[in-house]
């Protein structure tokens, strides 16, 4: 256990990318590897269920400190997070138990079926040869999350940079079907359990948002523009009568759209596009917000693909039969693609992309002003002669977006952050006026300089007026401009609404409460776009 509170507490104080990566780098160098895979499970959502309510060891805890339960919550209050307000509580350890994290967690899978006057026992004998440090991650391992900002990207960035081994690779491995007791270390970063050279994706060309004025590109015939889908950009790869869907974030969602699979099967050709996976119903494409219901789904039930049908734009041609294709001009592996499109009858829901066609550059900007009515972005500009970029490279794939859409409203709670910033309220709710009353519409957390954060966290220490944990009520007086690429109707949220990534665009001290908008004028946005 030692080692990895040593990890985790060198996780907790950085939010430096590279220095979560390195310090997982030196855990791997030095932990046992069952530790290591178990390390692997935990953050990749392969713990094993909940062997302890947390019910019952907030009671033990109250039990073993005496301590009433109104002081407990205020306690609990303050701190933010059980598991560590259990840890700060409890007394000092009276012996030293010593476990690996594979020894805790074997543990811990054996504790789930036994009685309570079991779980009691055990849970109290570990609290007392446990440290503080070691205690919290004990509380954590029973259940509860670490918050230490590691994405499934960042752990496999770290396995890449200790093996060599390439992190798509690794990636498709670790989120494959294993378990600790069923595989080694060495096998699952090897991939023993997957076929890799069927499923391997490529690198995503991406591009940079557009920061000259259009006719400094040149001539209008050079560029090909689409329109930029507001989906989850994705590679569909078929090799050797296998299909793979990778998303942009090196994730393999092959499982959470079956009927991708299904329509690529009848191609004869192996191929690897790129393209947008999009909520698509009756040739037209949905809301983002519609897409999500799709999303992380271990099981796409019958229902499920009947209301949120999905389909597939594809963008660009990576590989064909076996030729890489990226170092081809865009033109021609566009007019590739065209041919492989035209080889068979295609399904509604996997179509090209279709071109914007245009003959003056003027004639674009009424075209990305309309974009909304479409659930589109904005546009692409993609240089017709342009390879195929691993990554960003400026000049031949810019994007256009609409302007973000804007209300004012007033922040009615604030969450302290986590890392460096916790000492300081980073988290915000705003409200809209529903008749007499207020109602939230969104959560934001960026868009403030670090002094103005310093300023709210100040006032909202001297205005708050009830507190939920680590949330604080305050007075609803400060008034911002919050920004956002979308709105829609939702049953999920109590306003009616859900914007789409809603950040702050400014604090508008020149603005009283009286003014900010009503849910009314928010939900006429919808019509609107």
């Amino acid at each position: 256990m030692k080692l990895f509170s040593e990890l985790i507490s060198a996780l907790e104080i950085t939010n430096k990318t590279n220095a979560k990566i390195d310090a997982l780098v030196d855990y791997f160098k030095r932990a046992p590897d069952k530790d290591k895979l178990w390390l692997i499970a935990l953050f990749t959502g392969k713990r094993p269920s909940r062997p302890v309510k947390t019910t019952l060891m907030r009671a033990w805890c109250m039990e073993l400190t005496t301590l009433p339960e109104w002081l407990f919550l205020e306690s609990y209050s303050t701190v933010g997070d059980l598991g560590e307000t259990m840890a700060l509580l409890l007394p000092e350890p009276n012996h030293k138990l010593d476990l690996s994290l594979h020894e805790w967690m074997t543990e811990l899978k054996a504790l789930k079926p036994k009685s309570e006057e079991d779980k009691k026992a055990f849970v109290l004998e570990a609290w007392s040869g446990l440290d503080q440090q070691e205690r919290l991650i004990f509380n954590k391992l029973i259940g509860g999350s670490f918050r230490i900002g590691v994405s499934k990207k960042t752990l496999v960035n770290a396995l890449s940079k200790l093996t060599g081994i390439d992190s798509n690779q690794l990636m498709h491995s670790i989120i494959g079907n294993w378990t600790v007791d069923d595989i080694t270390f060495e096998e699952l970063i090897n991939g023993t359990h997957i076929n890799y050279d069927n499923s391997k994706p490529y690198p995503f060309c991406l591009a940079y948002a557009l920061e000259k004025e259009l006719p400094e590109l040149g001539e209008p015939h050079d560029w090909i523009v689409e329109q930029k889908w507001d989906g989850i950009r994705g590679q569909i790869v078929k090799r050797n009568n296998e299909i793979y869907i990778w998303s942009r974030g090196e994730e393999l969602v092959t499982k959470q759209f079956p009927e991708l699979v299904e329509a690529i099967k009848n191609f004869k050709y192996d191929f690897v596009i790129d393209g947008e996976i999009l909520a698509m119903k009756d040739n037209d494409v949905l809301l983002f917000n519609d897409l999500q219901k799709r999303l992380n789904r271990k099981n796409v039930t019958k229902k499920l693909l009947e209301e949120i049908p999905i389909g597939f734009y594809a963008y660009d041609l990576l590989e064909y039969e076996g030729d890489d294709m990226r170092s081809v001009s865009f033109i021609e592996r566009r007019q590739r693609l065209e041919t492989i499109f035209d080889s068979i009858a295609l399904p509604d829901h996997l179509q090209l992309s279709f071109l914007v066609k245009f003959e003056k550059w003027d004639e674009l900007h009424e075209i990305r002003n309309n974009s909304r009515a479409i659930n589109s972005e904005g546009l692409m500009l993609k240089q017709k002669h342009s390879p195929y970029h691993t990554g960003r490279k400026k000049g031949d794939w810019w994007k256009w977006k609409v302007d973000p859409l804007t209300i004012d409203a007033v922040m009615i709670y604030a969450q302290k952050g986590s890392g460096r910033r916790s000492s300081k309220y980073t988290d915000y709710t705003f409200a809209v006026k529903k008749d007499d009353a207020l109602v939230t519409v969104a959560k934001a957390y960026s868009g403030l300089t670090d002094k103005e954060i310093t300023e709210i966290s100040q006032w909202v220490n001297k205005n708050a007026i009830e507190r939920f944990g680590p949330v604080r009520t305050v007075k609803p007086e400060l008034v911002f401009e919050i920004a956002f690429e979308g709105i829609a109707l939702s049953n999920r949220h109590k306003s009616g609404v859900a914007l789409r990534f809603p950040r702050i665009a400014r604090w508008r001290k020149d603005k009283p409460v009286d003014e900010i908008d009503t849910i009314e004028t928010v939900k006429q946005l919808i019509t609107s776009t």
